[in-house]
């Protein structure tokens, strides 16, 4: 509906199969990947057969970001929004703190998602202070 509006997928760094196909116009696999992620819930190992059919003409490309940046998107999102979100659906946040996404634009929307973290984790994440 609005294709002047480019659209990114973020991803944890060494976790970033929808960059990586993206950028080869095929689905790339990140199985030998074996770093450990604050957002597991983005540790598939590759992009999902339909989910990459239906993005790879409509998505600008992939950005990813450090889980000290996730950490500072949680951070942030709880201090200056008042909103808990777990780290997999801070990774946008995180892109737009660190000024990762390519825009020219006045306006960039960023996708916030996901109370589904323990408590007791969410506290330390928000507690500790990261570099």
């Amino acid at each position: 509906l609005s294709p002047d509006t480019a659209v990114y997928t973020v991803e944890p760094a060494g976790h970033d199969d929808h960059a990586r196909s993206l950028a080869a116009r095929r689905r790339v696999s990140n199985a030998e990947t074996t770093s450990p992620s604050i957002c597991d819930a983005l540790l598939a190992p590759t992009p999902g057969e339909l989910t990459f059919a239906v993005n790879r003409d409509r998505l600008a490309g992939g950005l990813s970001v450090s889980d000290s940046a996730v950490h500072q998107a949680v951070r942030t999102a709880f201090e200056s929004l008042k909103l808990v979100v777990e780290p997999s659906g801070a990774v946008a946040l995180a892109a737009a703190l660190r000024e990762e996404i390519p825009s020219r634009a006045a306006t960039i929307g960023v996708v916030l998602s996901g109370a589904n973290v323990d408590p007791e984790a969410h506290a330390d994440l928000v507690s500790r202070r990261t570099n």
